[in-house]
Formats: C-alpha cells, sequence, structure tokens
C-alpha cells in the first residue's frame, strides 16, 4: 500500500469529481427543500385530491430504491419521451441525478416539515387567528419560524444523506467523486487507498455540515433563553 503515491496521482481527480459531487448535493438540496415544502402544504390542504397527491407522490418515493429512481429518470424516462413527444429528447447523468435526488430528498423533507409544523402549538396559532391573522400569514409569522427551529436536525440529517446519496449516481455515469475513483483503480488496482480518499473526502464534507449545523442550533437555542 502506497498512500503518498495515491494521494499525489489520484488527488486532481478526485477533486474534479468531489466538485460534481458537491455541486449535484447543493443544488438538489435547494430544489429537493422546495418539492417538500410543496409537498408538505398539500399534505396539510383541506382539499382531498391536494393531500392525495402528496400521500402518492411520498409512498412512491419512499417506497422504492433509489437507484431504481435514478434508472427510470435517466434510462427510462428518455424512452417515454422518445415514444409520446419527441425522438431529440436526450438527458444528461447531471440532469438525472439532479432530478433524482431531488425528487427523492423532497419525499424526506415533506414528512420532516409536517412533523415540524404539526408540533407548533395550537394555541398560538388559535391566538394568532384571534387576533385577526390570516391563514397564510399566520403561517408565515408564527407556524414557519418555530417548525424550522423544530426541524432543523433532522433536515441536515436528511441534507447529509443526500450528500452521501450521491454515490449512488456513479451507476448512470455521474463524474462524481465515486465515479472519477473507479476510473483511477481501474488504471491502477489501488483500491484501499483510493476508497479510503474518497471516504476522507466525503468525512471532510460532512463534518463542515455538521459544524454549521451545530452553530445554527446553538444560536435558536441561545435566542430561544434570551426570549
Amino acid at each position: 500500500m502506497n498512500f503518498t503515491k495515491a494521494i499525489n496521482n489520484a488527488s486532481g481527480l478526485l477533486f474534479q469529481g468531489l466538485q460534481i459531487t458537491v455541486t449535484v448535493s447543493l443544488i438538489s438540496i435547494l430544489i429537493g427543500t422546495v418539492i417538500g415544502f410543496c409537498s408538505c402544504l398539500l399534505g396539510l390542504s383541506k382539499w382531498r385530491g391536494l393531500r392525495l397527491i402528496s400521500k402518492f407522490y411520498i409512498w412512491v418515493i419512499r417506497g422504492t430504491p433509489m437507484i431504481v429512481q435514478a434508472f427510470i429518470v435517466y434510462f427510462g424516462l428518455p424512452q417515454l419521451v422518445h415514444q409520446l413527444i419527441s425522438p431529440d429528447f436526450r438527458i444528461s447523468a447531471f440532469s438525472a441525478g439532479v432530478v433524482t435526488l431531488s425528487l427523492n430528498a423532497g419525499a424526506y423533507l415533506s414528512e420532516i416539515f409536517r412533523g415540524g409544523i404539526s408540533a407548533v402549538d395550537k394555541g398560538q396559532i388559535e391566538a394568532a387567528r384571534s387576533l385577526g391573522m390570516s391563514s397564510m400569514r399566520t403561517m408565515a409569522r408564527v407556524t414557519l419560524p418555530q417548525a424550522t427551529k423544530i426541524a432543523i436536525p433532522s433536515m441536515v440529517n436528511q441534507f447529509i444523506i443526500t450528500i452521501k446519496d450521491t454515490s449512488i449516481l456513479s451507476v448512470i455515469g455521474l463524474a462524481d467523486i465515486v465515479n472519477k475513483a473507479k476510473v483511477y483503480v481501474g488504471g491502477t488496482y489501488q483500491f484501499f487507498e483510493t476508497y479510503i480518499l474518497v471516504a476522507v473526502f466525503y468525512l471532510v464534507i460532512i463534518s463542515i455540515l455538521m459544524f454549521v449545523s451545530n452553530k445554527i442550533e446553538k444560536r435558536f437555542n441561545y435566542d430561544k433563553k434570551k426570549g
């Protein structure tokens, strides 16, 4: 085993893959958060049809492996579009990865948001409504700020899962850090050293995210005690 050689020769390639991993993760987390929030609102709607849409989406995503979802988006979706709309439709591994991760994260974040909103004291909501605040204003001014504080630990945990799930997307050709490691290993057979480096890269990213998360949680707790 020669870690020095692996670091010198593989680091450049792995850093290229790391950039893709981080980019896909950030985009997917942002889009997934929006999807999750919208799905949460649908799930809390008074209209049964909207609630069923949210439940069906969450049921499908949570009930199927992400690797299968990636295959459907990358291989199945283009075939369907070719048959129904346009034979020229193409989707890149990057775009398919973002779609897959976003939909996957959105389903879990939807339940996290719903749990946070449900945990808010109903008395405060009723008090806000009795003061003449509309449903939308009550949601924005009373419910969401408290629900966000409650949901932050679970949200960060889901963000971490999303970052690690990018490794699965190498099966559809996404040029992430795992894919780049496979390329390097294929020519050098330095399996142990290379994948240890990959693990270190992931550990650094996740550790940074956890550090930021802890700072945010402490800030919220400080504000709560101060209030």
